[in-house]
């Protein structure tokens, strides 16, 4: 990989994991995320602090097959791979946002009933997976929502995000907690956040 290129996503890599640490995306060692070039995958460390990351917790690694680096890299590294097989993703990223998780307990999907909200995601599903961290029932499954939706939400666990760069993935991901936020303000002031919803969306 290019040195200018590998800098750049260096770079990338810290200033997203820093604001996704800030506004509390994530706690202190949660989450992880990617970026593919070619044949070759950037993901961040295993147990790695997203929001003070260094050169050394950007681990390359194969695309397709394991190499010396594997055994440094996040353990949904798996996960990531066969969501770039199954999508047209070029950058992952995972993050566990609290209001959002909260509703994926009582929740099937996630609308949105904000204006901003409803702009950029129609809808957020929530799938549910008896091993939610790093399994093959996910490895086999995200990809396939991930085909039609740009994030989704794992029961009691977390979001995946996917863009053609960190950048785009980390939007989606705020903007669900945003989301999450508004329904959840809307329904402590006792009023029934449903009444708000497009019905349309739940078919999208």
């Amino acid at each position: 990989m290019a040195s200018e290129k590998y800098r750049e996503l260096m770079d990338e890599f810290k200033k997203i994991g820093r604001a996704v640490f800030d506004i509390g995306l994530n706690n202190s060692h949660s989450g992880n995320m990617s970026v593919r070039v070619g044949d070759r995958i950037l993901i961040t460390r295993r147990g790695s602090m997203l929001g003070f990351l260094k050169d050394s917790d950007i681990i390359e690694t194969g695309y397709e097959h394991n190499d010396a680096g594997i055994s440094l890299a996040s353990t949904e590294v798996n996960v990531h791979r066969a969501i770039y097989h199954g999508t047209s993703a070029l950058a992952i990223l995972h993050t566990h946002p609290v209001t959002a998780t909260a509703l994926s307990f009582v929740e099937d999907e996630i609308v949105p009933i904000d204006v901003e909200g409803s702009y950029y995601l129609r809808k957020i599903p929530i799938v549910e997976f008896e091993f939610g961290t790093g399994s093959k029932e996910m490895e086999k499954v995200l990809p396939q929502v991930l085909k039609n939706y740009k994030i989704v939400m794992i029961k009691g666990h977390g979001a995946f995000a996917i863009g053609d760069f960190l950048e785009e993935a980390f939007h989606y991901s705020h903007m669900l907690e945003s989301i999450a936020q508004i329904v959840w303000r809307v329904r402590a002031m006792g009023v029934d956040s449903k009444q708000f919803e497009r019905p349309y969306f739940h078919q999208w």
